[in-house]
């Protein structure tokens, strides 16, 4: 007969405790009954283990099944002083903040656009003291920062954007500001993982989810794992060469949709978004621009399909509007017997990339407080 393998007791406590930490924080309080369902763990162990993650500080009691009789029917949970962290989304005229606990619960948010003479570090860090100020009564420290920009992210947190590369600078000036790790990432990443998780690409081994917003971008997702490229340049569509587009020139941005405009006879002054409202209503200009960018869109989308074969491309921003979405289907129609496109619409709308940060911030904090609570702490020497 075989034996169990044995092992040192410290590891077994410490998987224990991470298997009830990570069962509290994805499905909210539970009685030990229902932890050890979630678990497989004895009631021994649970009520070991509990025992110590309270004289840790980390779980605390949350109430009382009502349904369950007897002392096994108090309900513990993860401790409401734990701590945040921030998921911020960062366009070119707005900063979005929202705290977020272990459990990706969204506990305070605030979004305002950048005054004309504030820097974007004091004005996010004013967003994250703002939602700070409306937790008071809920003391905790926040740990971290996972924050989503537009332009070219690269392994260090620098940031290549219009003004340049910044060399890391805007990822230390907020890390020394809120006094906490900050990750850097690219919003459409972002946005590309929301819907990996819980999204449109849940049940999808690889897509594409194409952004559009000032610009255009892509976050490709391959054997479901989000592929950022060797210097972070992966995704970034809005320059694929089209004909009679110049060699470099944008394919989309608010500067060609005013070109476009001009040439219709529409209103070069308007946004994109107000064209597809007018194309809504039959104006006949803003039907024009909407077809032509829906036919660079459904380009790129083809060049993008002819050389990673995503099962499906995923609209998101603007690109998710109803008006485009039937742009862009009824363009690639006309191409499916050359390439057959799968389109699939945002769950999340033009709020994926902070869909995105949140998740990656729940997640980053998880790791970062159930390993501080589960390490034990160095013995003072002799």
């Amino acid at each position: 007969m075989s034996r169990p393998l044995a092992g040192p007791q410290g590891l077994l406590r410490t998987l224990n405790g991470r298997a009830i930490l990570e069962a509290l924080a994805r499905s909210g309080p539970q009685t030990r009954a229902e932890l050890m369902s979630t678990t497989g763990l004895s009631r021994t162990a649970v009520t070991q283990v509990l025992r110590m993650l309270e004289a840790a500080g980390a779980v605390a009691a949350a109430g009382v099944d009502r349904d369950t009789r007897g002392p096994a029917a108090g309900r513990v949970g993860l401790h409401p002083r734990l701590g945040f962290a921030a998921a911020v989304h960062v366009d070119h005229h707005a900063a979005h903040v929202a705290l977020v606990d272990a459990g990706g619960a969204v506990r305070a948010e605030h979004h305002a656009a950048f005054p004309a003479n504030e820097d974007r570090v004091a004005h996010i860090i004013g967003l994250v003291e703002h939602c700070r100020h409306t937790l008071r009564a809920a003391k905790g420290a926040v740990h971290l920062a996972v924050i989503g920009v537009p332009g070219i992210v690269t392994a260090d947190g620098g940031i290549r954007d219009d003004l340049g590369p910044d060399g890391g600078a805007f990822r230390a000036a907020l890390a020394a500001d809120l006094e906490c790790p900050v990750r850097i990432e690219n919003d459409v990443n972002l946005a590309a993982l929301a819907e990996l998780t819980v999204g449109a690409g849940a049940d999808l081994a690889s897509f594409a989810l194409l952004l559009l917003d000032d610009g255009l971008g892509a976050g490709i997702v391959i054997d479901g794992a989000l592929h950022r490229g060797f210097s972070g340049v992966a995704g970034e569509v809005m320059y694929l060469p089209q004909t009679p587009i110049p060699i470099g020139a944008p394919v989309v941005s608010d500067a060609v949709v005013g070109d476009l405009a001009l040439a219709a006879g529409g209103d070069a002054d308007m946004s994109l978004a107000e064209h597809l409202e007018a194309a809504a209503g039959g104006d006949e200009a803003s039907l024009r621009i909407v077809a032509e960018v829906g036919r660079r869109i459904v380009l790129v989308a083809g060049s993008v399909s002819l050389v990673l074969d995503p099962e499906a491309f995923i609209l998101s921003g603007t690109a998710a509007h109803p008006e485009m979405v039937a742009a862009i289907r009824r363009v690639a129609g006309e191409y499916s017997a050359q390439l057959p496109l799968r389109f699939l619409v945002s769950s999340f709308g033009p709020e994926a990339p902070l869909v995105g940060a949140v998740g990656e911030a729940a997640a980053a904090l998880r790791g970062a407080l159930f390993t501080r609570i589960l390490t034990p702490a160095a013995k003072p020497g002799r």
